[in-house]
C-alpha cells in the first residue's frame, strides 16, 4: 500500500514543478522531488556565484535553474512551491493562479502527507521555547516525537520513517502559515505583537496569518491560547474547538494558570497543583508562561510528573538568554533570538540588576516606542548598532520620567563586544538582545548568536 507521500508524488508525475528558493527548508524538498524522478525547475534570486555550494548541489540533483534578479519572470510551471520568504500574494504568484497553476509550499505538503498527528505552535514570542518544551514533555512521556518546522529543521524528509502513533511537533511562522489549507491536531498561539511588518502589509494581515493555524481544525481538536495577551484574548473562535487557556491573572475552566507562585491545571473546573513556578530552571517570567503553554498543550498526553521533571531540568534553547561565559566576574548572555522589542523586554525582565545591553540591527518597520521605559529601568549602558539604532535611541531618550542609561553607538557587533568588555565591572551582566532582525549583517539570528559567542570566547 502506498503512503500518502508516494500517492502525491504519483499524482503529480506529469506536472511541471517549480521550487522558489534554494534555502534550508526547500533543499530537502528539491532532493525528494528529484529522487521520485520528477522534473523540477529551481528559481532563486541569487546568482550561481552567490549560491556557492548550493549551486553545486543543485547541479548534482539535475534540476533546471532560473537565477538572478529576474528569477520570477518565467514562472509558468503547473505547481509552484514557494519559499516562506515570498509573500503568497506576490504578483508573480497571483499570475500563476490566474492561469490555473497551483501555489503551495514545503510545509503545506508536509501537513498533507504526514502520517501522524501534528502539534503546531505559533506566536510572536516564545514559540521556539514552547515548541521545544512540548517536544521534551512528550519525549519524556515515551512518545516517538519529531521536532521541526520554523525551529530550523524541515520534517518532510522524515515522513517515510514516521509511524501513525508518533507525534510531530512543529513551530510555524506567519510566513509558513499564510495560505495554508491545513491545521494541526493541536494548535497553540503564544501571543500576538507587531512583527515582520516589512513582509506583511499591516498588523491585521500578520494576525490573520497567525490565526490561520486553527482555521482548518476539525471539531474537537485542541486550541491553546495565552489569554494574558490583549490580542490573543480577543480572537474570535468558532464553535467546536477544545479550547485550553493559559493565564497568570485569571483562572480558566480548562487550561493552566498561576496563582501566588504556584502553577495549577484546571480540568473541567477541577484544579490540581502542577508545580511551583520558582522550580522552573530557565530564568524569566516569560519562561513561566512558556512552561504553562506547553503544559496546556500536552494535557491528556503526559503525566504531571513528566512535565515537572523536564521543567526542573530543561536548560533552555540556544540563543535564548543563553549563558556564554564569565570573564573577570562579568557574565555574558546570548539572546540573539530577540528580534522584536517584546522579546528584548522579556530578556531584560529576567535579571534583577541593571545590564549592559547590545541592541540594534535590521529594520522590520515595527514600532519601538514600547522599548524606551524598560530599557531605562533595566539598562545602565546601551550599545547600539545597525539600522534600528536611531529608533531605539529615540525611544529611550523620549521615555518620560526615567533615569536614562549611557548610550554608545558602535559600528558593528565586534566593536560592541569589545566596548562592553572595556566598560564592564565585576558583577556586571552583558547581554546581546537586539530587538531587531539580523539580516543587515547575518543570514539569521543563529548566525548572529554564534558570532557573538565567538567574539565573547575570544576575549582575554
Amino acid at each position: 500500500m502506498m503512503t500518502a507521500l508516494e500517492q502525491y508524488l504519483q499524482q503529480i508525475r506529469e506536472k511541471r514543478i517549480a521550487v522558489i528558493g534554494a534555502g534550508v527548508s526547500n533543499m530537502p524538498l528539491i532532493a525528494l522531488l528529484r529522487k521520485a524522478g520528477l522534473s523540477v525547475t529551481v528559481h532563486d534570486r541569487k546568482t550561481a556565484e552567490a549560491l556557492g555550494e548550493q549551486y553545486d548541489k543543485l547541479q548534482q540533483l539535475g534540476v533546471s535553474l532560473v537565477l538572478g534578479e529576474q528569477y520570477l519572470d518565467a514562472l509558468d510551471e503547473d505547481i509552484i512551491f514557494r519559499t516562506p520568504g515570498l509573500h503568497p500574494n506576490h504578483p508573480a504568484l497571483t499570475a500563476v493562479r490566474a492561469h490555473g497553476g497551483e501555489v503551495t509550499s514545503e510545509m503545506e505538503l508536509f501537513f498533507r502527507v504526514c502520517p501522524c498527528k501534528i502539534i503546531g505552535i505559533t506566536g510572536s514570542d516564545g514559540k521556539t521555547t514552547t515548541t521545544t518544551l512540548t517536544y521534551e514533555f512528550l519525549k519524556h512521556a515515551g512518545y516517538t516525537c519529531h521536532l521541526g518546522g520554523n525551529i530550523g529543521k524541515p520534517l518532510l524528509p522524515e515522513v517515510d520513517s514516521m509511524q501513525p502513533d508518533d507525534l510531530a511537533i512543529v513551530e510555524l511562522s506567519s510566513f509558513q502559515l499564510m495560505g495554508m489549507q491545513y491545521s494541526p491536531y493541536i494548535a497553540a498561539i503564544t501571543n500576538l505583537t507587531p512583527n515582520h511588518l516589512d513582509y506583511h502589509k499591516d498588523f491585521d494581515e500578520y494576525v490573520q496569518a497567525k490565526t490561520s493555524i486553527y482555521t482548518h481544525q476539525k471539531e474537537g481538536e485542541r486550541l491553546v491560547l495565552n489569554v494574558d495577551d490583549p490580542v490573543t484574548r480577543t480572537l474570535e473562535i468558532g464553535r467546536g474547538h477544545d479550547i485550553r487557556t493559559c493565564s497568570k491573572v485569571v483562572k480558566p475552566e480548562n487550561g493552566v494558570y498561576l496563582r501566588e507562585g504556584v502553577i495549577y491545571v484546571a480540568d473541567n473546573g477541577q484544579d490540581r497543583v502542577l508545580m511551583n513556578a520558582e522550580d522552573i530552571r530557565i530564568p524569566g517570567a516569560h519562561n513561566v508562561s512558556n512552561v504553562m503553554m506547553a503544559a496546556a498543550i500536552v494535557q491528556g498526553l503526559c503525566k504531571d510528573e513528566d512535565i515537572v521533571q523536564v521543567a526542573k531540568t530543561f536548560g533552555g534553547v540556544e540563543h535564548r538568554i543563553e549563558f556564554v561565559r564569565e570573564l573577570d566576574g562579568v557574565r555574558y548572555y546570548n539572546d540573539s533570538i530577540a528580534s522584536s522589542p517584546t522579546r528584548t523586554i522579556a530578556g531584560l525582565n529576567s535579571f534583577a540588576q541593571k545590564l549592559i545591553l547590545i541592541a540594534g540591527g535590521y529594520d522590520k518597520n515595527i514600532p519601538y516606542d514600547v522599548l524606551g521605559e524598560p530599557i531605562c529601568q533595566h539598562v545602565k549602558t546601551l550599545l547600539l548598532t545597525g539600522a534600528t539604532a536611531p529608533k531605539i535611541r529615540a525611544c529611550v531618550e523620549q521615555a518620560a520620567g526615567s533615569e536614562k542609561p549611557e548610550i554608545i553607538d558602535v559600528p558593528d557587533l565586534a566593536a560592541a563586544v569589545r566596548t562592553a568588555n572595556a566598560i564592564a565591572q565585576p558583577g556586571d551582566v552583558v547581554i546581546l538582545s537586539p530587538a531587531s532582525a539580523s539580516f543587515d549583517c547575518f543570514r539569521n539570528f543563529m548566525e548572529r548568536g554564534e558570532r557573538f559567542k565567538e567574539l565573547v570566547h575570544g576575549l582575554t
